[in-house]
């Protein structure tokens, strides 16, 4: 084989190899386990935010229209996801829509609980005080989550800690039983439910072949 011959192997076996490395990067980000998680979280906490502003009503029965979503939609989609990332070996994305499933599941079995007695008599100062337990765990966990996250895009970090506000303003109101105090932490919910929108677009975009959104720089390391 001559050296033009040779050169032009060459250029082949690469232009080869430059196609397959296209070709799979574009399969990874088609492969992106944000296209089921992100828009469940987000159809689930407009459903939450609406329960909390009071859209809902303010009976017994006002959670109704809620759990059903939060069960099916929000847990199972979270769940989806996580596993989904696992396969991919995503670890730190498997983590995030882990915890998130788990916080959707656990809310709804507190719900029908309360609700319907599962763990005992959870009238009165029980039930708010089991509220109150719930939502202040919750909040140590998400906090723990949001400087976990400080090396992810400061889009990411946004979502956590409007989270954290969420659960902040849910927990004062709970406790000191005020409604102006839900209806701030249902305006939280709607402001991440609008992160988790913007996030859902960047991941259709990139998986339909078109550029990522901005996403900001990390905060640590950024």
């Amino acid at each position: 084989m001559t050296t033009v011959d040779e050169s032009a192997g060459a250029h082949a076996a690469a232009d080869t190899r430059a196609a397959d490395a296209a070709a799979a990067e574009a399969a990874a980000n088609a492969a992106n386990p944000a296209l089921v998680g992100v828009p469940t979280f987000v159809i689930g906490s407009v459903a939450l935010g609406l329960y909390l502003i009071g859209f809902t009503g303010s009976s017994a029965n006002a959670a109704i229209g809620m759990v059903p979503i939060l069960i099916m939609c929000n847990g199972i989609g979270q769940i989806i996801a996580c596993i989904w990332a696992i396969r991919l070996g995503a670890g730190p994305v498997a983590a995030i829509f882990g915890i998130f499933a788990g916080f959707w599941l656990s809310f709804s079995t507190l719900v029908l609980g309360l609700g319907h007695n599962w763990f005992g008599d959870a009238s009165g100062d029980a039930a708010v005080a089991a509220q109150e337990t719930f939502l202040l765990t919750w909040l140590i966990g998400v906090v723990v989550l949001t400087l976990a996250s400080l090396r992810l895009p400061s889009v990411f970090t946004l979502l956590f800690v409007l989270v954290d506000i969420a659960l902040l303003l849910v927990l004062l109101g709970t406790a000191g039983g005020s409604t102006g105090l839900l209806f701030g932490g249902g305006i939280a919910v709607f402001a991440f439910s609008l992160v988790g929108v913007y996030l859902f677009f960047d991941a259709m975009s990139v998986a339909n072949g078109g550029s990522s959104l901005p996403m900001g720089k990390p905060i640590i390391g950024g």
